[in-house]
């Protein structure tokens, strides 16, 4: 049996994208999702392994889901939500609501995966932020903050972990071909790849890549990292 990796909000998008890269390098995956079960179900048909249901705002529910999951070697906090609008115009529902997502998700679901690392003396947590945590975004400064916080938490953890043979990373995505930009028009969609020095949207294998890199041996000697796959968006 090979070593195993949990993706959470793996049933499109990117987190898809990285499970079948995962599976095709030969980890034993599980398909995560909260609402999104008939693709979820789908995507573990086609690869023959479990997909398990959670809110990763929910702290039981996440403890429900490493129980089912099991142990786990590779953890990739990928499950998000974004909010669009003014800051003075971004309630304090929906303000809670997505930093219970982006941010306490990944808190919850690292506490859960880190106990069973520190014990193995090794393990891999890959953080999804993206470049609106680096940068920040006009009329998304919840989602923005969401995304810095992870990055702190890269930083912090892969210091504090390292002694234990646990690496960690982040990846910030810059502008990917997902469910997250079907608010854009064609307009506000070529704006976005004319101010993307390589002239296109990222497509979710593109971060997949990434993350399958991070996960891999290859990566052995890299953590605490935060790296983009943005198409030089943000220089």
């Amino acid at each position: 049996m090979g070593k195993k990796a949990l993706v959470t909000g793996s049933s499109r998008g990117i987190g898809a994208a990285a499970v079948r890269l995962l599976a095709r390098d030969g980890w034993d995956v599980t398909v995560h999702y909260n609402r999104s079960r008939q693709a979820a179900l789908a995507l573990a048909a086609e690869l023959g392994v479990p997909a398990l249901q959670a809110d990763v705002a929910d702290s039981g529910q996440v403890a429900a889901l490493f129980q089912a999951a099991g142990p786990v070697d590779l953890l990739v906090c990928n499950a998000g939500i974004a909010e669009y609008g003014l800051f003075t115009d971004t309630d304090e529902d929906a303000w809670r609501r997505l930093l219970a997502v982006n941010t306490d998700g990944a808190y919850r679901c690292c506490r859960a995966a880190i106990p069973y690392m520190v014990r193995q003396k090794a393990g891999n947590i890959i953080l999804v932020s993206s470049v609106w945590g680096l940068y920040g975004a006009s009329c998304e400064a919840a989602y923005s903050a969401s995304k810095a916080a992870l990055i702190g938490l890269t930083k912090a953890l892969a210091k504090e972990l390292g002694p234990s043979g646990i690496r960690v990373n982040c990846v910030a995505p810059g502008v990917i071909d997902t469910d997250m930009l079907a608010r854009f028009d064609f307009a506000d969609r070529q704006a976005l790849m004319d101010e993307t020095p390589l002239g296109r949207l990222g497509r979710p294998e593109d971060v997949a890549e990434l993350i399958a890199f991070l996960a891999s041996d290859r990566a052995s000697f890299i953590t605490g990292q935060i790296i983009g796959c943005d198409g030089a968006f943000g220089l």
